[in-house]
């Protein structure tokens, strides 16, 4: 199938499961996870529609946006992938929402930046809810802790939590605990789901969904 017709596929599915979950299908929004697709894929994305997209990575994501950002300028891109310190002006400067705060040395270099540029970015926590060495995230019993740091002492504007279970384990438990350490914050906003478990994720109240193979189809080695 074309692109246009995975993104129809799936926003139709969104709306059945939201339906389902007795939610809006508004309410879920389809981040495009754009990372090592070639061009000709991108550019059907945003021929079909598609505005809003994931990166994983700060440099890769320049090459990829900064000259589309001039011809779409409803362009909307989440950075999805871990943040190093010393890529914090460039990612503060390219991206519109940063997912993945996970150690105060990266809240820090994040809100500095934001200050300098002049820019007052949504943020979210990435919760690695399944304590996995290999993984990024914050331990979910340390969240409480650094959500106030986030918010306390670096001023950021924290709008939600995100996570990526482990790949072994039914999500659906994990998105549950994540659901609920959002509310127990206060917070509104849910990234988690992806092109196998998005169903699962909306059910347990995603607010947005990080589909890659769903939508560009399997990547190229």
């Amino acid at each position: 199938m074309s692109i246009a017709q995975n993104l129809k596929t799936i926003h139709d599915t969104i709306e059945k499961a939201a339906a389902a979950a007795g939610r809006a299908a508004d309410d879920v929004r389809l981040v495009a996870v754009s990372k090592m697709q070639p061009d000709a894929r991108i550019e059907e994305a945003l021929t079909a529609g598609q505005r809003l997209f994931g990166e994983n990575r700060v440099q890769e994501a320049q090459e990829r946006w900064a000259e589309r950002r001039l011809k779409y300028p409803d362009l909307q891109l989440h950075l999805i992938g871990p943040l190093q310190s010393n890529k914090a002006k460039e990612a503060v400067a390219l991206f519109d929402v940063i997912e993945t705060l996970d150690r105060e040395k990266i809240a820090r270099a994040v809100a500095t930046e934001m200050a300098k540029q002049g820019r007052d970015l949504p943020c979210f926590i990435q919760v690695n809810t399944g304590n996995e060495d290999q993984k990024s995230g914050i331990h979910p019993d340390a969240l409480q802790d650094f959500y106030d740091f986030c918010y306390g002492e670096c001023g950021l504007d924290i709008q939600g939590l995100m996570c990526i279970p482990p790949v072994n384990e039914p999500p659906a438990a994990h998105f549950a605990l994540l659901a609920k350490q959002a509310r127990d914050l206060g917070l509104a906003q849910l990234s988690m789901g992806m092109s196998g478990d998005f169903e699962t994720a909306i059910a347990q109240g995603a607010t947005s969904i990080r589909v890659g193979t769903g939508v560009f189809g399997a990547r190229d080695n």
